[in-house]
């Protein structure tokens, strides 16, 4: 017991010392992050945010008519410089704006960055407010904020960065089951209790340990959530097939249009998704990004526990506009909706502002345990000083005397 101990001990501490400078990173990014869209309009008021519509009050709840995304595409298509849109995002809130997003350019290499250019419209007047690249690093005030989004997803290094995060959401699991096998008190009452609690102890390394034992007990579950649904965030091929062995999951491939020919206009393919579910809100529209592909627009129903652009996809044939495929959380299969609460618990909105603040919060952790295990290992790396050599005479009489 006590080797496989130690060797759990040892790939507990090795899985924090390389790993742990990244986790760091990842939590206080994403404890920004969970009010990325708040904070982005508090730092760019003139590119995020216009006066609420008459009637109107500012953050009010907004529905826009199917023919807005038409009327924008058209726009942007006329105008010099700027072409069809690759998607439009819909506002959310009376004194939000339309964003037209554009495909990015080809990358030179799996590891750079992809940019998306925005371009922001004013929903009343369809006025261009200014536009910034999504994923160009930089720290002026429009950049902020996708900086911070793209380091925590990507490392600012594209798909390649993807797959390092996904092996880090792996280290984090197993630094979630290897410290759960290291807290393990004896089955005693008193054992249990002083494993779960933290006191002021008489030095720092004494501190630091017991802290570090009594936090990990209550945040190591969490941490193996945020750990598996970071590895699907970036690498759903090493999650889906563990689910479909326990749950039903819909095909994987993308649809095409079933029409021969024929062209539906956006304005029907918003109109078309919103009778399928006239109580939720348009959240996007993509374009077909060659002929012979259909429309997607995503809404946002009442109840899902996805919030902003919501998790209810519709795909519309751009053909004849019939509908090709639905995808609604809130009837999917069950390994569907297992997945769908991949974000929504990653982000804490599942739980709503309770649940934000305490993802907040829990992203400040993972430099909490990098900082008592630092202490600890350092505290354990000291040689022990060593007293006078006893005779074998001194060595009888002590044993003696401690019997």
């Amino acid at each position: 017991m006590s080797i496989t101990t130690s060797a759990i001990r040892t790939l507990h501490l090795w899985a924090g010392l390389v790993f742990g400078t990244l986790l760091v990173l990842q939590g206080l990014t994403g404890s920004i992050l969970g009010w990325r869209h708040e904070l982005d309009s508090v730092l760019n008021p003139g590119l995020l945010q216009v006066a609420p519509p008459p009637g109107a009050r500012q953050g009010d709840a907004l529905r826009v008519a199917p023919g807005s995304a038409q009327a924008i595409g058209a726009m942007l298509e006329a105008a010099d410089g700027y072409g069809r849109p690759n998607m439009i995002g819909f506002p959310e809130h009376a004194g939000d704006v339309f964003i037209a997003s554009y495909r990015p350019v080809k990358r030179a290499s799996t590891w750079e960055q992809g940019v998306t250019r925005q371009v922001m419209i004013d929903p009343a007047t369809l006025r261009v407010l200014g536009e910034r690249n999504w994923g160009q690093a930089g720290l002026s005030r429009p950049l902020l904020l996708p900086t911070l989004f793209h380091l925590h997803h990507y490392l600012l290094t594209g798909d390649g960065g993807k797959v390092v995060i996904a092996v880090e959401g792996l280290a984090l699991l197993l630094l979630s089951a290897t410290g759960i096998v290291l807290w393990w008190p004896k089955p005693t009452r008193a054992a249990f209790r002083h494993a779960i609690t933290f006191r002021l102890g008489s030095s720092w390394s004494r501190s630091s340990f017991q802290l570090h034992r009594a936090a990990g007990f209550y945040i190591a579950p969490v941490f193996a959530m945020l750990a598996v649904s970071g590895i699907y965030f970036n690498m759903p091929g090493w999650v889906t097939p563990a689910v479909g062995a326990f749950g039903t999951l819909a095909p994987n491939d993308k649809p095409a249009n079933r029409s021969a020919s024929g062209a539906v206009a956006p304005e029907a393919a918003v109109a078309a998704a919103q009778a399928l579910f006239p109580q939720g809100r348009v959240s996007r529209l993509s374009f077909p990004a060659k002929p012979g592909q259909p429309f997607e627009v995503r809404l946002r129903q009442p109840g899902e526990r996805r919030h902003g652009d919501g998790a209810t996809r519709v795909t519309i044939d751009s053909g004849d506009g019939r509908v090709l495929r639905v995808a609604d959380p809130l009837t999917m299969r069950s390994g569907e909706r297992f997945l769908s609460w991949m974000l929504p618990l990653h982000t804490g909105e599942a739980f709503g502002t309770a649940g934000r603040v305490f993802i907040t919060v829990i992203g400040l952790t993972p430099l909490l345990f990098f900082v008592t295990g630092l202490v600890m290992w350092l505290k354990f790396r000291r040689p022990r000083s060593k007293g006078p050599k006893r005779t074998a005479p001194q060595r009888r009489a002590v044993r003696l005397h401690e019997a």
